[in-house]
């Protein structure tokens, strides 16, 4: 999947500066695809280049003035044949996981600092993603949502990000617990040192 195509699914929200959709990556499409700022503003020169989405100049007082950017006609035909398209499946590619393979002839305690840090960004993440999810629901259930709301994409997608920092977390502790019990055994089947 291309940037661009996160970029215009991010502006059906409205329009927005590239700052606004930098800001609203971590916010709304963090759950499923990262983009650096420098990324997305070389995108939305290049999709804006390829008319795929329009600026203004929006002139301020105290601050410099921005460009807003939203969806042209030819975006939102972009969108719609991307969406037309059946997906590619997703295959993990995960540089924790290479360490956790490799743990047997690595560094063991490393890679359970490796593990716990990823734990505490789950866990951040997870907070970023329930704070969102309340922010969305406004107070309805989840079924007044989805039935009364004008765009249920972003919830969707709010859920599976939620699900794949859940099972992060899952993994982790249990991956932890393995370990931790594996070096404990280790530990007891060492003979005393005799002095």
């Amino acid at each position: 999947m291309a940037l661009r195509n996160a970029v215009m699914a991010a502006l059906l929200e409205g329009e927005a500066s590239g700052y606004d959709l930098a800001k609203g990556f971590d916010a709304s499409v963090a759950n499923f695809w990262m983009a650096t700022p420098q990324q997305l503003y070389r995108e939305l020169d290049r999709m804006e280049s390829e008319g795929l989405i329009e600026a203004r100049l929006v002139r301020q007082e105290r601050r410099p003035n921005k460009r807003v950017f939203s969806l042209t006609e030819a975006g939102r035909a972009a969108l719609r044949d991307f969406t037309a398209e059946l997906p590619k499946p997703t295959a993990i590619r995960d540089e924790l996981l290479v360490k956790v393979q490799a743990v047997d002839s690595g560094d063991e305690e490393a890679v359970r600092a490796a593990i716990t840090e990823r734990l505490e960004w789950a866990r951040a993440k997870l907070a970023r993603y329930e704070r969102l999810r309340d922010r969305l629901l406004d107070g309805r259930t989840e079924d007044e949502f989805l039935a009364g709301s004008e765009r249920v994409g972003p919830y969707l997608t709010l859920m599976r990000g939620r699900s794949f920092e859940e099972e992060n977390i899952r993994w982790g502790e249990r991956a932890l617990r393995v370990l931790e019990q594996r070096a404990s055994v280790r530990q007891q089947a060492r003979p005393l040192d005799v002095l």
